[in-house]
């Protein structure tokens, strides 16, 4: 039996990013929807850095606050794990293994390889990806499996870093496609920046998908809601939560936690891909 009813969330990112990106809300959802079946719930606590989170796991175990944590985003030489540690706080990692603790994890590098298919397949040869931010290890393994990808497919394809904010998705579409030879095709790490690009390129006067094909990665209804609807790479956010749930669970139980993978994400193809201009 759980002594205090609570898993801890704790998300290192911008207030204002959090209320406009979709996916957070949506995993947490998933995450108390199956907690809800035990009467437990999400404890979440929205702070600006990975040291803030540190401080606020130490008062959780002080306090015996939670039964355990949800940990997300690992990122490169992350402390995060080892202090979880130390104070003996159990804790579901959602995203790539972190510090031994059982996972949650995405199939990033099969979710990359679709995009470039998908876009290869209509002909395209110069390809870029706006990412996320470069400490993170999920950003890292979806570059190398961009680079990995084209290089098999034989195109050009340049990555440049993002915040999953609004505004560097329409400041790093602008520089992608002032270039002397702009790719004819970009793939965003999140839906915010996505929306955000497509805004640009119409801005600057290009037709999408006819001089630009665009996907997004979450499928939220943002993308649905865009004009023209933005072409996506679609994970069930909901289920993930509720995988990672269902895995903490287990783990306040006492039982074995073995690792889970969700789905590799398809893509949908809506109406922002479509063959290169010189193809058509």
């Amino acid at each position: 039996m759980s002594a205090t009813s609570a898993v801890g969330l704790v998300l290192a990112r911008p207030p204002r990013l959090l209320g406009a990106e979709p996916f957070f809300m949506e995993f947490i959802a998933g995450i108390e929807e199956r907690l809800a079946e035990r009467d437990q719930s999400v404890l979440l606590h929205v702070v600006a850095n990975h040291a803030a989170e540190i401080a606020a796991y130490r008062r959780w175990a002080e306090r015996r606050l939670v039964d355990a944590v949800v940990l997300v985003n690992p990122a490169v030489d992350d402390a995060r794990p080892a202090v979880l540690r130390e104070l003996r706080l159990p804790v579901v990692v959602a995203g790539e293994p972190a510090g031994g603790a059982p996972a949650v994890r995405r199939d990033d590098v099969g979710s990359v390889r679709a995009a470039v298919a998908h876009l290869t397949g209509l002909g395209h040869r110069r390809i870029a990806r706006v990412s996320g931010p470069g400490t993170l290890v999920h950003t890292r393994t979806r570059t190398a499996a961009l680079v990995a990808a084209a290089g098999v497919a034989g195109v050009d394809a340049v990555v440049v870093e993002g915040d999953y904010a609004e505004e560097s998705g329409a400041k790093l579409t602008a520089a992608l496609l002032g270039r002397p030879e702009p790719p004819t095709a970009i793939v965003y790490d999140n839906d915010l920046m996505a929306v955000a690009g497509l805004h640009t390129a119409k801005e600057l006067g290009l037709r999408v998908p006819a001089d630009l094909s665009l996907i997004a990665w979450d499928d939220s209804s943002l993308c649905r809601l865009a004009s023209p609807p933005l072409t996506t790479m679609s994970l069930d956010v909901h289920m993930f939560g509720d995988l990672v749930a269902e895995s903490v669970l287990r783990l306040i139980d006492g039982e074995p936690v073995a690792e889970r993978w969700c789905p590799t994400e398809t893509v949908v193809a809506r109406e922002t891909t479509a063959p290169p201009a010189d193809l058509t």
